[in-house]
């Protein structure tokens, strides 16, 4: 039976994930699955601690939220010169994540379309990217 699409509005989803490179940078991935047009958008970026990283996250996930539309047009509808959207995501202080493969370990986030994302939400993205950096940790530790 199809789903009335008043029933249920739709939402972003963000796929939240943090590792420490080799370098002992943070690297906080991104994976954006915007549910007004159904397309994704996969970005990263460094940080040089935990507290930056958050910090860093909660800007990006309003400047995602909140340049959706434009993202669009210059990352989809806008084929002819792909290299603008990577432009655009390096003036916001992002990089386009080209990897197949995400962690298992992550936190998901679920926002209205144009809508900010709420604090309290962040902090149970902040939690869940804590208990993964100190699994991340733990186990380089015991190596």
């Amino acid at each position: 039976m199809p789903q009335n699409q008043k029933s249920k509005p739709r939402r972003n989803q963000y796929q939240c994930a943090i590792e420490v490179n080799k370098n002992g940078k943070y690297c906080v991935r991104l994976q954006v699955l915007y549910a007004r047009r159904d397309w994704r958008l996969s970005v990263y970026f460094l940080a040089s601690s935990f507290d930056r990283a958050i910090k860093k996250l909660d800007q990006t996930l309003q400047l995602l939220q909140r340049d959706e539309e434009r993202l669009w047009f210059w990352g989809v509808d806008r084929t002819d010169d792909p290299h603008l959207a990577e432009e655009l995501l390096g003036e916001m202080g992002l990089r386009r994540d080209r990897r197949a493969d995400f962690p298992r370990k992550c936190a998901v986030l679920s926002v209205p379309p144009e809508r900010p994302v709420p604090a309290f939400q962040l902090a149970g993205v902040r939690r869940a990217l804590a208990e993964a950096v100190a699994g991340t940790r733990a186990a380089v530790a015991s190596d």
